[in-house]
């Protein structure tokens, strides 16, 4: 039975609300999440979550574990990974942020302070390589310690192994870290980010040679 990318189901446009919702499920006990939504109702986390997921299938692919939307991961090529403006534009997301009402209109600046030192040691990383970026993944509550989150890595992990084109990620929690490490993952850096004072690491997988 396969375990790559092709074993998971692509999400289809129609789907993305759902998709968004089950991101914005995993991530309400997230520590930064947390602080950048606090007094905000799940509906509208859910609306910005969509912001990612349209990037990702603008500009590269959205994967779930199954039609049931368990677990869902975007990803994009590296040179994709910073979100422009012009790339927001074309992706759509700037529709969706209309939708998202003043309350969190106005915590846009500050988004774009907290997350900004990941754009700038992403490219310090990696410069010209060639690589794909998991820009979001996360499972809803009911199905986390299931295995989910292990399928979509592994189906990623294998692509990656076969087309010798490394993942990087960042995450949050020093519990996920020592997943990702789990699955190939090497800490490049862990930082602290402004604004919120929290830890991220930020994480590279290189591919595995095949036999």
């Amino acid at each position: 039975m396969s375990t790559g990318i092709e074993a998971l189901h692509e999400v289809r446009r129609e789907d993305l609300c759902e998709a968004a919702t089950t991101l914005a499920r995993a991530f309400v006990r997230d520590p930064i999440w947390a602080r950048v939504f606090e007094g905000v109702s799940a509906a509208k986390m859910a609306i910005w979550f969509q912001g990612p997921i349209l990037y990702c299938w603008e500009f590269g692919r959205v994967y779930a574990t199954s039609e049931r939307l368990e677990g869902v991961v975007g990803i994009v090529p590296g040179t994709c990974a910073r979100m422009t403006m012009r790339r927001t534009m074309q992706a759509g997301t700037m529709r969706m942020a209309m939708r998202m009402g003043p309350q969190l209109m106005l915590r846009a600046p500050k988004m774009m302070r907290i997350f900004a030192p990941l754009d700038a040691d992403r490219e310090e990383h990696m410069g010209e390589r060639e690589f794909t970026y998991i820009m979001i993944v996360g499972v809803a509550p009911e199905h986390q310690r299931q295995g989910h989150g292990g399928t979509l890595l592994r189906a990623l992990m294998d692509d990656s192994d076969r087309t010798g084109v490394p993942v990087y990620l960042e995450t949050e929690t020093e519990d996920n870290q020592r997943m990702y490490d789990h699955y190939g993952f090497q800490l490049l850096r862990k930082i602290t980010l402004p604004v919120v004072d929290l830890p991220m690491w930020e994480m590279l997988r290189e591919p595995v040679s095949q036999p």
